[in-house]
């Protein structure tokens, strides 16, 4: 008998769930039917915006980024060279840095010149112009985004601002961290670090460089460094 009441209540609910379902539904139809114009009109307005973008990717963006890194090959031959006025500003037949930033926006190749222009400029002393094409550097790259919030922090190490440097160097580190980059812009924050007399801050990365990278330049004298900080902090 307690089983029969059991499996009446059970049978109970699951009528009720049907019921429910069936009355979600009934509101959904009712809705859908109610805003069919309105549903057709943002289903369409979202395959155009799908379609317009890969449209736009292959037919115009793609062609695009080709175009740009055959254009870039020069400017890349000239950095490699240290002719760096002629990287930015071209050959008079052939683009420069600036030229393809400015030619061939929104390309991956242009955010790479943004990057090559900024480098280029720390290294001919222009260290505002540095900063400004390097922030504009979209850093995705593992190795190429560390190495470009490290070059603003030496631009600003150049301009004697000690605060911002080590803000970009700590950007630097913390830019996915690697056994190539990231030893490097520790050792460089930890130094200046030191400097500003913040020997707390200084120790921890002097350690972190011994402890997570010993297999780095860096850590070759770092416990020189360390011992020489905990005496300045005693």
């Amino acid at each position: 008998m307690a089983k029969s009441k059991k499996h009446t209540k059970k049978v109970e609910a699951g009528e009720k769930n049907i019921e429910a379902v069936e009355g979600a539904l009934s509101k959904t139809e009712q809705f859908i039917e109610n805003n069919q114009n309105r549903i057709f009109w943002i289903v369409g307005i979202i395959v155009v915006i799908v379609a317009g973008y890969i449209g736009y990717t292959r037919f115009v963006l793609e062609p695009r980024e080709e175009s740009a890194k055959a254009e870039i090959y020069m400017a890349e031959k000239y950095f490699e060279q240290d002719s760096l006025e002629l990287a930015l500003y071209g050959d008079g037949m052939h683009y420069g840095f600036l030229d393809i930033i400015s030619e061939y926006r929104f390309t991956n190749t242009a955010n790479l010149a943004k990057y090559y222009s900024g480098i280029s400029y720390l290294r001919l002393g222009e260290y505002h112009e540095a900063i400004d094409y390097l922030e504009s550097y979209r850093a995705d790259d593992q190795i190429l985004g560390a190495m470009a919030y490290g070059a603003i922090g030496d631009a600003y190490l150049k301009l004697d601002e000690k605060d911002n440097a080590i803000d970009y160097y700590t950007d630097a580190y913390n830019h996915e961290p690697n056994h190539l980059t990231t030893p490097i812009f520790l050792f460089k924050a930890a130094q200046l670090h030191e400097h500003s007399e913040q020997y707390e801050e200084a120790l921890r990365l002097y350690k972190k460089i011994r402890d997570d990278y010993p297999d780095s330049d860096e850590a070759n004298n770092i416990e020189r460094y360390i011992a020489r900080t905990q005496a300045k902090k005693s």
